[in-house]
């Protein structure tokens, strides 16, 4: 185990060095280049920042105003017939907004239900193979300037759909 640790404590170092040898086998003034590209990343975060901040309050408003625990209670006596507790509800809701306010939830839902049980597994599977869908959406349409979105927001629902389905699936082969 200890050579994987040491691999990947140099890869990242001997990846930085190739691409800075590279640059300057091939005449690029790369200190220039770098600079150059932090301020384009500062000044896309400066763009992206309404949108995330705005994104970030919703979040938290819904979650602190005890919406989510609302919503699960209404939504979870239709959702627990398919295989979806109504504790991961919320998450679901949230997941498409905001990951890092997701990941509070999971954080509740592992001290409620455990990692080993039925809605532990679930919500790791789910955690791992959906998408912040408005978030993503937002942030990097706003960045690249899209404006023709047309099926985007169809094929993320459907895709977080297959995602959900797939889970509930592998969930109960792993319990």
């Amino acid at each position: 185990m200890n050579i994987l640790s040491d691999l990947s404590n140099i890869l990242i170092p001997a990846l930085i060095f190739y691409i800075v040898g590279y640059g300057m086998v091939s005449r690029v003034k790369v200190y220039e280049e770098f600079v150059n590209g932090a301020k384009n990343g500062l000044k896309t975060v400066v763009q992206i920042m309404p949108t995330l901040i705005g994104l970030m309050v919703a979040v938290g408003v819904l979650r602190a105003s005890g919406f989510m625990n609302f919503l699960g209670d209404l939504v979870g006596g239709l959702t627990e017939k398919i295989g979806i507790p109504a504790d991961i509800v919320p998450l679901l809701f949230i997941k498409m907004f905001s990951s890092s306010a997701a990941t509070g939830l999971v954080l509740d839902i592992f001290k409620t239900h455990g990692t080993d049980s039925y809605i532990g597994m679930l919500t790791s599977i789910l955690m791992s193979c959906t998408e912040t869908i408005f978030y993503t959406m937002s942030v990097y349409f706003l960045v690249a300037k899209v404006t023709k979105t047309r099926w985007t927001l169809a094929g993320a629902l459907f895709s977080m759909v297959v995602s959900l389905v797939m889970s509930i699936i592998l969930a109960g082969m792993t319990v």
